[in-house]
């Protein structure tokens, strides 16, 4: 059994299992660890958990220790060296006239390697920037593009609705959104209400969209019959989370009513009941129509069998005939012998 602990590297952050070995880890707590890029500072999400190795498809990297004072001094150093780092790029970008716009510096935490986050509507030559990087600190260089989404996970900030982002809280992963979820919800479609800090639709449009789906296959859509209180009209407005809706009729008021209260219309049962007349007269004319012939087995005489041959021969002597009628008439209307009538010699 191999005891199976959890890390994230960022605040909402993806997770990743490492081995925790003998370490008793508790939950947030700062550990190093070993990861492809080097050594790396995580925080634990959970106890660790024993797993069989048959249900791990690769071997894990081991958590090295809990971090010390050592540690606390050595990431503060890193992180004035990412101000510092931060400062000369974004120096180097305004005087160079780059089109790239840098979000973040990340150190490693054994110091083997800087990291530059930054966005660009499309390529960007930096390899004069990555020169000027790699000679004023000594480290290699990687600048790494990322999106819009990316970036205001990184920033953070406070949404539209006064709390501070899902994205940089809780949201790990990003899930797609389309602006029909928004018009399932009865949302006005302003670009401004229902966009979030990055420009894209909000994340937050994807949380009741399931909910509000199941709430409308059991109301009426907008434009349907429906009748309450011996009333017939004409849905115009529903609210599907407390179930009210208004009605407009035939003179022209508008009623307000619960979806407890709707009933079944006049013409809606007359339509029913029609229905099930027309279904019952077809199941009827179904009923009557002539069943198939079934085949019949005959029997053969040979005397029958002549006689029908025979029959057919004349039969066929007398096709012959009429064909050739009209030849022969056709003739003497020319006034040219045929070849039945004997010619004078």
């Amino acid at each position: 059994m191999i005891r199976v602990v959890s890390i994230q590297f960022n605040t909402a952050g993806k997770l990743y299992d490492f081995d925790a070995g003998t370490l008793e880890l508790n939950e947030r707590d700062r550990v190093v660890v070993e990861t492809e890029r080097g050594l790396g500072v995580g925080t634990v999400v959970g106890t660790p958990v024993e797993r069989p190795a048959s249900e791990l498809s690769q071997a894990l990297a081991k958590v090295k220790r809990i971090i010390g004072a050592d540690d606390e001094m050595t990431l503060a150093h890193h992180s004035r060296r990412e101000q510092e780092a931060y400062q000369f790029c974004l120096q180097r970008i305004q005087e160079r006239n780059m089109e790239m716009k840098l979000v973040r510096v990340e150190q490693m935490f054994d110091g083997s390697k800087a990291i530059f986050y930054f966005t660009a509507d499309g390529r960007v030559d930096f390899r004069e920037l990555v020169k000027d990087l790699a000679h004023t600190f000594h480290t290699r260089i990687e600048m790494r593009q990322i999106g819009v989404r990316d970036e205001a996970k990184m920033v953070g900030g406070l949404g539209i609705c006064g709390r501070e982002l899902c994205c940089a809280t809780f949201l790990r992963d990003f899930q797609p959104v389309s602006v029909k979820m928004a018009k399932e919800q009865n949302l006005a479609l302003n670009p401004t209400k229902i966009s979030g800090q990055c420009g894209r639709l909000l994340c937050c449009l994807d949380y009741e969209y399931e909910t509000y789906c199941d709430l409308r296959k059991t109301l009426p859509r907008c434009g349907k019959k429906a009748c309450a209180g011996g009333q017939d009209g004409v849905v115009e407005k529903v609210n599907l989370l407390t179930g009210e809706m208004v009605l407009k009729l035939d003179d022209g008021k508008h009623v307000s009513c619960h979806v407890n209260d709707l009933e079944s219309s006049p013409s809606a049962a007359g339509s029913s009941v029609s229905n099930r007349v027309s279904d019952q007269g077809g199941s009827q004319r179904r009923d009557k129509s002539p069943a198939p012939p079934t085949p019949e087995t005959t029997t053969t005489n040979p005397v029958a069998g002549s006689q029908s041959t025979e029959q057919e021969g004349a039969s066929s002597e007398e096709r012959q005939k009429r064909r050739r009628r009209p030849r022969n008439n056709r003739n003497r209307k020319q006034g040219k012998p045929s070849s039945d009538t004997p010619t004078q010699e």
